[in-house]
């Protein structure tokens, strides 16, 4: 899956809010070492050295056009290229926070126990992922890709993700490798400017990536033509031509 930090970045602002308010659960200034897992263009990362300045910070994303970016934000930060499932860096750390990266790893029930191992004793994980497969953008995402001429190459396009649990079902797992959990969702509203297509731009940069990479250019401009068409109806521009995005996220700080 091709990943684009330009498109991404389009809409920093309102992807850096959710970051802001984990790193604000961080207990504690005593932090000398800290890794950002899936750092994306680097935003994540720069918050992260902003909230502990006197930590050493790392990056790693498994995509080079991210890691890129990432490079040329904080040249003088190490990032890498990895996954964040075969992530060999055994730690130990102070934290490890990921953003908005984590449901597209398999497996949470093995991988949140290892990322938590590569922590120090009272270091803490600090987790925040997307909680929105329910709200209409991605049922409607779903449905266009099942109805349309693209639908064989689409087949295993809502796959792409990966297995997703409960607040209860993560606070479960967690308990069972953390000496303390707290974790809570919370749903963002955002004022987005350009009305629904301002959606669509939104969501080209993550969730429509699996959905728009195995298509060619024609494919594509259609898949995003009817999907426009939908997400119009379904968020209403609001008299000034804006859009409101409810967007749910879960959030979860586990220490070790």
């Amino acid at each position: 899956m091709s990943w684009s930090a330009t498109q991404y970045s389009k809409f920093e602002a309102e992807r850096n809010r959710p970051i802001r308010d984990l790193l604000a659960q961080l207990p504690g200034d005593d932090v000398a070492s800290a890794a950002d897992i899936g750092c994306g263009p680097g935003n994540s990362t720069e918050l992260l050295k902003q909230r502990f300045p006197d930590a050493t910070v790392i990056g790693m994303d498994s995509s080079p056009d991210m890691i890129e970016a990432a490079r040329k934000r904080m040249p003088d930060t190490g990032f890498e290229i990895a996954d964040i499932a075969s992530w060999e860096n055994p730690g130990p750390f102070d934290v490890i926070l990921s953003n908005a990266a984590l449901q597209w790893v398999p497996d949470h029930r093995a991988l949140l126990p290892a990322l938590i191992a590569k922590l120090k004793s009272g270091g803490c994980l600090a987790v925040q992922m997307p909680d929105n497969l329910d709200e209409p953008a991605h049922i409607l995402m779903r449905e266009t890709a099942a109805d349309g001429p693209w639908a064989a190459e689409l087949t295993n396009a809502s796959k792409a993700r990966g297995s997703r649990q409960s607040a209860d079902g993560y606070y479960r797992l967690l308990r069972e490798a953390a000496s303390g959990v707290d974790i809570w969702r919370t749903t963002y509203h955002h004022p987005l400017v350009g009305g629904p297509p301002a959606i669509v731009e939104w969501f080209k940069g993550t969730a429509l990536r699996p959905f728009l990479d195995p298509l060619d250019a024609t494919q594509r401009a259609g898949f995003l033509e009817r999907y426009t068409a939908v997400i119009a109806q379904a968020y209403p521009a609001l008299p000034d031509g804006s859009v409101l995005l409810p967007f749910p996220r879960l959030f979860f700080v586990a220490t070790r």
